[in-house]
């Protein structure tokens, strides 16, 4: 028997909780979006209203409202958000145990045994939207298949284009309504890949789903198979509700409030940045081996790299972690502006796993140090106590300190 998997997708998921709290904007275009004054000044959701006026998600508030001038502005709320979304995930939780986030605006759930109990797929899924409404006041798209793959294409291709919001997508189908669809909507495919199949004459997810398996292996390995699967809707990955348990990597990135060119403050911000990735591995007990860095060009420039290193050694302590991201920085910058910069943290462990010992990295002290740090953190906050270099006003220690993913909570 065929799975039977939902992708729950939450409309303008931001815009409906400020017009679900907010009843008097009901009617009104209204726009999420961060502070011009950070350069965080970008639309993260704009209302069906908005949309119509041609309002685009990631475009600038100011471009926004020059085509949209009446348009409410809410600043985001992303605790809230957070905290609405897990409630949606328990929720869901009542029509079966099987409930995978997504995205915070996106659920997995698996209904296979729950049919007996609620009905048919739609029936199911129709269920779920009217008590969704009704609960929290938000629209949903939902994308039915027989995995996870299938599902979030049916939502995404489908499902958000389709007056009813659902679609479904199965081995019956896909001939008609998937292979025909650019291969760029291809799960999976990003602009690079989708530019490397176009130049083979894959232009089409047809296209590859016929395509000799064999030179697909030739040229991408398991990536190459694992695409040529999903153009032919398999997948056999469940819906989990471990998803996020385990991690492969702990990162932060960080928009700059405006295009730093002195090396000096690139390196303020690469250090704020490899202690706060270092601050999350230990506060879930993670060590990693490999630090890699991404940096962005201004939109004048679209240069940028992204760079890695293995380290002798596992380490959560932000000063190793530092020290191999400035050299990688150093060793690649090609001396342009710079808009936004992350630090990564790959190749996890838990602390708790045996790991390589290094002689000459103190990891006693540390650890000590580790710990005193932490405590003042979790009882004053990120800016009890901080380094010289975050006192410089290229620093955004004090700027982001209480913000979530650099927007307001």
């Amino acid at each position: 028997m065929d799975r039977v998997i939902f992708l729950i997708d939450m409309q303008t998921f931001y815009a409906s909780v400020e017009k679900a709290d907010f009843p008097e904007f009901r009617n009104k275009p209204l726009i999420v979006a961060g502070d011009p004054k950070q350069r965080s000044g970008i639309v993260l959701a704009a209302c069906p209203i908005a949309q119509q006026f041609g309002v685009l998600t990631a475009e600038p508030l100011g471009q926004a409202l020059l085509k949209c001038p009446q348009a409410v502005i809410r600043l985001p709320r992303m605790q809230h958000y957070i905290d609405v979304s897990t409630s949606v995930t328990d929720f869901l939780k009542k029509f079966t145990d099987l409930v995978e986030p997504y995205s915070i605006d996106e659920q997995f759930i698996d209904v296979t045994g729950s049919l007996p109990l609620f009905g048919p797929p739609w029936i199911i899924a129709r269920k779920i939207q009217q008590r969704m409404q009704e609960h929290f006041g938000i629209y949903t798209r939902i994308g039915i298949g027989p995995n996870k793959v299938l599902a979030k294409m049916a939502c995404d291709h489908y499902g958000k284009k389709d007056k009813t919001g659902i679609f479904e997508l199965n081995a019956g189908n896909i001939e008609k309504y998937l292979w025909p669809l650019p291969i760029g909507g291809l799960f999976g495919v990003g602009h690079r890949m989708e530019q490397h199949f176009t130049g083979m004459g894959i232009r089409r997810i047809g296209h590859l789903a016929h395509f000799p398996l064999p030179l697909l292996r030739k040229r991408w390995g398991v990536n190459g198979e694992l695409l040529w699967r999903t153009s032919r809707g398999l997948d056999s990955a469940p819906v989990s509700m471990n998803t996020f348990t385990e991690q492969k990597a702990i990162g932060h990135h960080m928009t700059l409030p405006y295009d730093y060119s002195e090396i000096r403050d690139i390196r303020v911000i690469l250090l704020e940045l490899s202690e706060e990735v270092a601050y999350r591995a230990r506060s879930r007990h993670y060590m990693g081996h490999v630090v890699s860095v991404g940096i962005s060009g201004t939109f004048q420039h679209h240069i940028g790299f992204q760079r890695q290193v293995r380290l002798p050694f596992a380490t959560n302590f932000d000063m190793d972690i530092y020290h191999a991201a400035n050299r990688l920085f150093t060793e690649s910058w090609n001396r342009l502006p710079v808009r936004a910069a992350a630090v990564t943290l790959n190749d996890l462990q838990p602390v708790s796993a045996s790991y390589q010992l290094d002689l000459f990295a103190r990891l006693e002290e540390k650890a000590r140090l580790n710990t005193a740090v932490d405590k003042i953190y979790q009882k004053y906050g990120k800016t009890a106590i901080f380094r010289g270099s975050s006192l410089m006003s290229s620093s955004q220690l004090r700027a982001r300190a209480g913000k979530i993913g650099g927007h307001c909570k």
